[in-house]
């Protein structure tokens, strides 16, 4: 087995050893019986008949060499914090934010990702229930009882860079809520945390925020990190990347026939936004996107609001109250709905909440944010599940129209085809990959 190979090791009972090797021979994965517990207080490792370690377990776990890099918070931090979003220029007319919209759908990190997905299997023998472009990928692991486990992946190494104790949060809160938006409860977390040199003191600094943001968050919402690695020096010269502590959750649902898809699929059920909206536009989609700014804070996390959002998601999807859920997240509410509308077609009339400005409302990436597709004879007891967990929940629209006939219609604002929207969302990688 090469070294970039995953490994993992599990301790197994001897009399299931047999049987644990034969399933991992059903799933092709290589499989080694390699030592056994024994009560003598030793770890001893034998090669061609010749011990070469005979040591206390503890010296190798506990007492390894514990390396302690200088880091400091780069004194550009304040300036970086300080070079809001809010300075720059937004749309103020219903044509301003159409154009938004499609230049944002159309935007390489927001683009339909299937030129690329669709070229591998990713349906693991027909287990697959739920894969790209949904939230969290589910699989069915037993076919009698329909267990499942659902995992997503998440990070926004803008957020990092702009603050890394509350990026790395917020990248774990995304990963929690697209497992809880396919109906299954997150239970694991694993990470990949990508970072620069950690020789520079302003790197290393990032690393510490991140892991100790990512340790708090944990222990807020109540799930372990159960493995993960750490790359560095992921630089060029003296130019490291964006730091992207990926966060990995897992998830378990007990009936998979019960998850719950990211797309519209029936006209006439009501669409639900879960959560409040504030204006948090710093490190955004938006700002990226559209103007090449990086500056500011990034939104506020709110642990406890995710956990509520989750547990109104999960109980309505084994309640069977909501035909389609997505979180929000980049691009916000305005991509959310693309997304939703174009999974099958189906268009969207939506009327955006009051008080709100147009462009915050359909842009900003506040946090703990979902929308929901409720069919409207479940419409009063999907009010009671959120009114009984204080999440906030207001009606934004309905969904009208398929195929050639259908649109996302923003009333007072602007309406564009799905076919124009499809058109934007879907050009930009076969283009870019054209040669």
């Amino acid at each position: 087995m090469s070294e970039s190979q995953e490994r993992m090791m599990a301790i197994v009972e001897p009399a299931g050893v047999e049987r644990f090797l034969q399933i991992c021979r059903t799933w092709d994965v290589d499989a080694s019986v390699i030592g056994e517990v024994t009560n003598t207080g030793r770890l001893v490792i034998e090669w061609h008949d010749e011990t070469i370690v005979d040591v206390p377990p503890g010296s190798v776990a506990h007492e390894g060499p514990v390396y302690e890099r200088p880091y400091a918070r780069p004194a550009a931090q304040d300036d970086l914090q300080a070079d809001s979003a809010d300075r720059l220029p937004r749309p103020g007319s219903g044509d301003g934010l159409r154009a938004t919209l499609l230049t944002l759908a159309a935007s390489p990190n927001l683009c339909d990702k299937s030129w690329v997905t669709d070229q591998y299997d990713r349906y693991v023998q027909g287990n697959t229930v739920l894969a790209q472009p949904e939230d969290a990928g589910v699989v069915r692991v037993d076919e009698q009882t329909g267990l499942g486990v659902a995992v997503a992946t998440d990070c926004n190494g803008r957020f990092v860079r702009l603050d890394p104790f509350t990026g790395a949060q917020l990248a774990l809160a995304e990963a929690y809520r697209n497992v809880a938006t396919s109906g299954a409860r997150p239970i694991a977390v694993t990470d990949c945390l990508n970072f620069g040199s950690p020789e520079d003191p302003a790197v290393m600094w990032q690393f510490a925020e991140a892991t100790r943001g990512l340790a708090e968050g944990c222990r807020a919402l109540g799930i372990p990190v159960t493995g993960g690695n750490v790359s560095f020096y992921n630089q060029t010269g003296d130019a490291a990347i964006l730091p992207t502590p990926v966060v990995g959750v897992l998830g378990v649902i007990d009936d998979v026939r019960r998850r719950t898809p990211l797309g519209f699929f029936a006209e006439g059920q009501h669409i639900w936004l879960l959560g409040e909206t504030r204006d948090e536009l710093s490190g955004s989609e938006w700002a990226h996107a559209l103007h090449g700014h990086l500056g500011g804070l990034p939104p506020r996390v709110d642990l406890d609001a995710d956990r509520a959002l989750a547990d109104v998601l999960i109980d309505a999807s084994r309640r069977r109250l909501v035909a389609a859920a997505h979180d929000l997240s980049d691009g916000g509410l305005a991509q959310a709905l693309v997304e939703s509308c174009l999974r099958h077609g189906v268009g969207a009339s939506i009327s955006l909440p009051s008080g709100l400005d147009p462009f915050v409302a359909l842009f900003s990436e506040s946090t703990a944010r979902a929308i929901v597709a409720v069919p409207a004879e479940h419409g009063a007891r999907f009010i009671d599940l959120c009114t009984a967990r204080d999440l906030p929940h207001v009606r934004i629209g309905v969904t009208q129209g398929r195929d050639g006939e259908a649109a996302l219609d923003v009333h007072d604002q602007f309406r564009i085809p799905l076919t124009e929207l499809r058109a934007a969302w879907s050009a930009t990688l076969p283009a870019a990959f054209a040669d």
